[in-house]
């Protein structure tokens, strides 16, 4: 597999990652799977089909400068910051559950070699000793696959739970500690430091390089520009995706 990776260590916004992920897929055909890793200032990712209201607690965000995207996949809102890792995967293949069940078996064997008690579930979620650590979305291209999750290496708890609105029933039914309880961090789990683990994963599922260049950048800010639409954001309207 290739690991993809950009000329400067310059942290982009999350956008710009969704974006690497499209052009990755759409320009890159000659490798068969791709695969980078990737970390943001505080950031809250949604769904293709959720209504950001319902999602994002917007004023939190907009009080602790914590931005809010939507991305093209499926599934629930998630809180990134630089205190955990951003994982996407591209591949070749078509097949929904075939792709999920390649990559959380790719996930879940790395995270073995480090001695942890890795396992994936049907919402493909990773747990480590039966409580979450990573979750994962899917996004299709015209014969190609994306896979993007988290790793929560460490992060802002509070952020996390004050910037996600989650239905009135959780608030009320689960308090921090409760969450706390269902989740866990992988510094808890390894003795790596957070760059010591990225450097570890890429040489474990990554046997090959490829430097995208300025043109490529370029390119990649240009598909960027759909998730900066204010109106794709606020789903105000159906815009092409």
């Amino acid at each position: 597999m290739t690991h993809i990776t950009l000329p400067t260590d310059e942290t982009r916004r999350l956008s710009f990652y969704l974006a690497m992920e499209e052009y990755v897929a759409s320009q890159k055909g000659d490798l068969e799977e791709a695969f980078f890793l990737w970390q943001v200032e505080p950031t809250v990712i949604f769904g293709r089909h959720q209504v950001i209201e319902n999602e994002v607690n917007i004023p939190y965000c907009c009080e602790h400068g914590i931005q809010f995207y939507r991305r093209k996949s499926g599934g629930g809102c998630v809180y990134a910051d630089k205190s955990n890792v951003m994982m996407s995967y591209i591949t070749c293949s078509d097949h929904v559950k075939t792709t999920f069940q390649e990559y959380m078996h790719m996930v879940c064997s790395m995270l073995r070699e480090l001695g942890l008690e890795a396992t994936s579930t049907e919402n493909n979620d990773i747990l480590i000793g039966g409580r979450k650590v990573s979750g994962n979305a899917f996004y299709h291209l015209p014969g190609r696959s994306i896979v993007h999750g988290t790793m929560l290496f460490d992060t802002d708890m509070q952020h996390m739970l004050q910037a996600i609105t989650p239905p009135t029933q959780k608030l009320n039914k689960h308090g921090v500690e409760s969450v706390r309880q269902r989740i866990t961090l992988l510094k808890e789990h390894t003795n790596l430091s957070i760059e010591q683990f990225k450097q570890f994963a890429v040489r474990k599922l990554c046997n090959k390089e490829l430097q995208l260049n300025a043109e490529d950048i370029k390119n990649i800010e240009t598909i960027e520009k759909k998730y900066l639409n204010t109106e794709f954001i606020y789903g105000k309207e159906n815009l092409p995706l």
